[in-house]
């Protein structure tokens, strides 16, 4: 992979571990930060994360051969409109955002000719963001997902599986639609889950969170996750997501039923079911979907 410079829009948890990523391969490139906090890029720069930085996002991705969009997913179009004219031909323009459909529709019409966008969820990740919780092995032994359409450049998308394979990472191809219908399920119902949990709780009576336990930590943890990119998620894959918490009322109601008509029996059964769910979880075994739906030559 012949990325002389990369430049990468958004230098927080998952753009700063991507740079280290790099840094950790001795990728022999020039990583240029690109941001609008001065100071989060300067102390970026501290650590070593990046070459050089820019807090002027066409100007900071002059001669880049690869532009990662690491900022929250609802400023991606925004972002590509003001970098279009500014992009090196033959340059690939990929993303680490966990909703796809919209985004690479959106993206692949304001490419420029000759430049490639090819779509990447990397499913890592911690509830802290910002420079400072960054790592060089956040990506490794974990899944990336890779979301060609059939309009994808065969030769982008295949230096970009490579470089997230150096990282440690599993890639899997699937078609952007596929990627949103299975991840509002598996993740972004429960953060959506943990944000109302601990909001209901706080509407009991937000004093007694603190006798939480290490179950509840470790429920909401996600909870903990920028809100503003929550919220944009939740706009971009609005459909599939209230397809999943319908879903999820339809089960509480369920339960809610049984405890009300004192069905103990029934209410164990689902919570053996919950379990064995729970274990196929920590198996890391894919179902139906684990053959990738791949895109059209």
């Amino acid at each position: 992979m012949d990325f002389k410079k990369v430049a990468i829009i958004g230098v927080g948890l998952m753009g700063g571990s991507f740079a280290l990523s790099l840094k950790k391969l001795k990728f022999n490139c020039k990583i240029t930060g690109i941001g609008r906090k001065k100071q989060n890029l300067i102390r970026a720069k501290e650590l070593r994360i990046i070459d050089e930085y820019s807090t002027v996002p066409k100007k900071g991705v002059k001669d880049a051969d690869l532009i990662l969009l690491s900022t929250p997913v609802g400023q991606f179009q925004k972002i590509a409109k003001e970098i279009r004219e500014y992009i090196k031909k033959g340059a690939i323009v990929t993303d680490v955002g966990s909703v796809k459909a919209k985004v690479v529709k959106e993206l692949e019409d304001l490419m420029p000719e000759s430049v490639s966008f090819v779509g990447a969820h990397p499913v890592a990740g911690k509830e802290c963001s910002g420079i400072d919780a960054a790592s060089s092995e956040i990506f490794n032994n974990t899944r990336c997902i890779i979301t060609p359409s059939p309009n994808t450049d065969r030769k982008a998308l295949k230096k970009t599986i490579e470089l997230w394979k150096a990282f440690g990472s599993k890639t899997i191809l699937m078609s952007p639609e596929e990627h949103d219908s299975i991840f509002a399920s598996v993740s972004h119902l429960p953060h959506v889950i943990a944000y109302v949990l601990i909001n209901t709780i706080m509407d009991i009576n937000k004093n007694i969170l603190p006798h939480g336990g290490r179950g509840l930590r470790d429920m909401t943890r996600i909870a903990l996750s920028p809100s503003e990119m929550w919220r944009d998620i939740c706009s971009y894959n609005r459909k599939n997501i209230l397809k999943s918490l319908n879903q999820f009322i339809t089960s509480v109601t369920h339960v809610k039923k049984l405890i009300e008509k004192s069905e103990w029996e029934k209410l164990e059964k689902e919570f053996q079911k919950a379990g064995v769910g729970r274990a196929r979880l920590d198996s890391g075994k894919a179902g139906p979907f684990a053959p990738a739906n791949r895109p059209r030559r």
